[in-house]
């Protein structure tokens, strides 16, 4: 018998029958001697339209009365879900993030975890009940209720497997697995059977949709075995979709790239004219950092009569504001000649752990954007990924260019990594 930790998404809760739907999926895991606690998201698009209510009444709400807002879907979810186990003579008790308790900080809209008192949780656990816990929600130390920002569900969801050390936290959602990149863009696209943590970590940081980045960081620091599901499939599915896990513990098949992920929801800034000594950077990125706009890509132009370049890239949602900052702060403070900015713009980032032991990977991406004409603007490496920017109108061609450049629509080899 396996502690196993199953969350489930909007779209898998979106509907009575959905409902119905998760519920046989479960009925059929206990029926098969498993402990199960799951943690449902709000039925698809309810917190959008609860937030879009408040907004309505009051463009400038507090956060806290916000969150007091958005934790409702959750609770309706749990209770429905509830509701349908017990109908199926499922025993089933939900609980929400407050009466768990899972304790977090008092940012409101973007709380983290900072601990779980799972001992309710156990105990209707080892009375044979399945345990429903309300996702992206919690309570700080003054009893307020707090949530986890988009995406959160996920994150409950790996915090309460890290908890209870459950054997496998479970996530289902609308795809049956994780892509060498989005099979939208690139038909051929192959389902991976495993995936190591550093590599979904990067994935999901660089705009793969999947799973929320929070829950992989919590996956990875507490060594939570992750899967991705489809609960789109039939309940008595025996498909295993795909396992994140670590490299340490698996013997892989040898794969340089893993998978391609691409972000339309980047911009470009770019300060011109800048004076080339010592500080100038965190004079130009200081006052950016103060305002709390992550910047990610950074690039400076070589040196010409003492003057340079300095680029660099933000959310699209910050653009505005950023560019705001560098015309009226930080251009007169340092001299610059002008600011410029583009918000047409996209990233495509190869991932794999295999880059470590092979050489000429970029100049091989190079090389293929550059056989189709696509300009690289801006470059950004580490040891298992390789990001360039590229014209947003180029960014699928550049997807499909470089998928079929490394192949990844075949099965890898078998030659096993070394450990």
């Amino acid at each position: 018998m396996s502690l196993i930790v199953q969350k489930y998404g909007g779209t898998s809760m979106g509907s009575p029958e959905r409902i119905r739907e998760v519920a046989r999926r479960v009925q059929r895991f206990v029926n098969e001697g498993h402990q199960l606690v799951v943690v449902p998201s709000a039925m698809s698009g309810e917190t959008n339209r609860l937030l879009g209510i408040a907004k309505e009444i009051n463009p400038d709400a507090e956060p806290r009365e916000l969150d007091v807002i958005a934790s409702t879907g959750e609770q309706v979810s749990i209770g429905l879900l509830a509701i349908a186990l017990q109908k199926l003579g499922v025993k089933a008790k939900s609980y929400t993030g407050w009466q768990v308790a899972i304790k977090t900080d008092s940012a409101f809209t973007k709380a983290r975890i900072l601990g779980i008192d799972e001992a309710n949780v156990r105990r209707d656990l080892a009375a044979g009940h399945v345990v429903i816990v309300a996702g992206f929600q919690g309570i700080d130390d003054a009893g307020n209720i707090t949530t986890l920002g988009r995406g959160g569900s996920d994150t409950t969801g790996v915090a309460m497997a890290a908890a209870l050390a459950a054997d496998e936290c479970q996530i289902y959602t609308d795809v049956d697995g994780v892509y060498t990149t989005d099979p939208r863009i690139v038909p051929d696209a192959r389902r991976l059977e495993t995936i190591t943590f550093e590599e979904m970590l990067e994935l999901a940081s660089l705009g793969s949709k999947v799973l929320q980045i929070r829950s992989v960081e919590f996956a990875g620091k507490y060594k939570v075995k992750l899967r991705v599901l489809s609960s789109f499939t039939d309940v008595n599915s025996t498909d295993m979709g795909t396992l994140i896990t670590f490299e340490e513990d698996e013997t892989m098949e040898q794969a340089i790239i893993s998978g391609i992920a691409f972000n339309r929801d980047e911009a470009k800034l770019s300060v011109l004219g800048v004076p080339d000594k010592p500080g100038i950077a965190v004079g130009i990125l200081g006052p950016i950092a103060e305002a709390n706009i992550d910047v990610d890509m950074i690039i400076q132009n070589s040196s010409t009569e003492g003057l340079t370049d300095f680029s660099f890239t933000v959310h699209r949602n910050e653009f505005k504001r950023a560019r705001e900052i560098l015309e009226g702060k930080v251009k007169p403070a340092i001299g610059a000649r002008a600011v410029v900015g583009d918000e047409r713009i996209a990233k495509v980032s190869l991932v794999g752990i295999g880059m470590r032991t092979h050489a000429g990977i970029a100049s091989k991406m190079f090389g293929a954007l550059a056989r189709e004409r696509i300009n690289i603007q801006m470059i950004s490496t580490s040891e298992i990924k390789t990001s360039v920017v590229v014209d947003e109108k180029y960014m699928e061609l550049a997807v499909r260019v470089l998928h079929r450049e490394f192949e990844l629509d075949k099965e890898p080899t078998q030659e096993k990594m070394k450990p």
